[in-house]
């Protein structure tokens, strides 16, 4: 048990190439390379979201509005694409990562400077978002023939045979991989999901850091909302609705702690990946929705259960008697 909480991302992989054989049973070719890359091109963006939520979770915080940032950036997004589709692809990704930064930092302000719990603020600021997408939009939808055709392919696009989405994907994941283990920020993000108190004593700013983290998981659901758009072809008020439920999912199955303090970016990436791989993979196999469901609440009860047991071992290592 002792290597299974300190391996886990090790034997989530495990579980995953379980899961693959087990659904290759009775689907062969849903082992077949081809269609492992389009299972991962498909939970890209979920993959995204879990990093963007796991850097918060990590500072005992939560941000339930990322979902509804990603609405509304992928509604300005497709209605600027569709009022001036000259408008150039990055450009419109930057514009995304602004809107999304700007909705992460009403956030973070709002968690500092006020000092209200992460959970309270970002309750309301989901649904506030989401009523925005509707004032913004006048309730109307924005479809895949008001898209230009460069805002719908650009993601589509193959290189090296990947398709762009997923290059897309694995470079936020090896940017996290760095922030997190090569940065003083990173390192600060662990420190004050370990111990907020003893963080202010080394020298870190708490709520500054929180603020950095929650603007972070704006980005990320700025982002997340171009995707979502070009991939889906549809902008509405509905996009992504409960979709943070997954975020979080994602998160707590690849052993980020709720706690705080405790996960990886391995992790979050392998439990959104688990999650993917459940949801492309039950439909085939002609799996009733309910139990659909009730299998992603199990891994994930599952999941909240070998995190608790962790932490709790990591408390009675730290409270050991020393022998002289």
């Amino acid at each position: 048990m002792k290597a299974f909480l300190k391996y886990r991302e090790i034997w989530l992989a495990a579980a995953i190439i379980v899961l693959i054989g087990l659904i290759s049973t009775r689907f062969p070719a849903f082992a077949d390379p081809a269609n492992l890359r389009q299972v991962f091109n498909d939970t890209s963006i979920l993959m995204i979201l879990a990093l963007g939520q796991m850097v918060v979770i990590l500072t005992r915080s939560i941000d339930l509005s990322m979902a509804s940032n990603l609405c509304f950036t992928g509604m300005v997004v497709a209605m600027l694409n569709a009022a001036h589709p000259a408008i150039p692809i990055p450009l419109l990704i930057v514009i995304a990562l602004v809107v999304g930064l700007v909705l992460g930092a009403i956030n973070g302000l709002l968690v500092w400077r006020l000092n209200i719990p992460s959970i309270v603020v970002t309750l309301g600021t989901l649904t506030i978002y989401r009523g925005a997408t509707f004032v913004l939009s006048g309730g109307a939808w924005v479809n895949a023939d008001k898209m230009s055709p460069e805002f719908i392919g650009f993601q589509r696009a193959a290189f090296l045979g990947i398709p762009v989405l997923s290059w897309i994907a694995i470079l936020v994941i090896a940017l996290f991989f760095v922030v997190m283990t090569r940065t003083a920020l990173g390192r600060s993000i662990y420190a004050i999901g370990v111990n907020p108190t003893a963080s202010v004593y080394a020298g870190i700013d708490v709520g500054r850091t929180k603020f950095i983290v929650f603007c972070i998981s704006g980005m990320i659901g700025g982002l997340s909302g171009y995707l979502w758009i070009s991939r889906y072809v549809i902008a509405s008020v509905e996009v992504a609705n409960g979709y943070e439920l997954n975020i979080i999912a994602a998160c707590v199955i690849g052993g980020i702690s709720i706690a705080g303090g405790i996960g990886s970016v391995g992790g979050a990436v392998l439990g959104a990946l688990f999650l993917g791989i459940i949801s492309n993979a039950l439909p085939v196999i002609n799996i009733s929705p309910f139990w659909q469901m009730a299998i992603s609440g199990s891994a994930i009860i599952l999941a909240v259960v070998l995190n608790a047991r962790g932490e709790r071992q990591q408390g009675r290592i730290i409270l050991r008697k020393v022998e002289a």
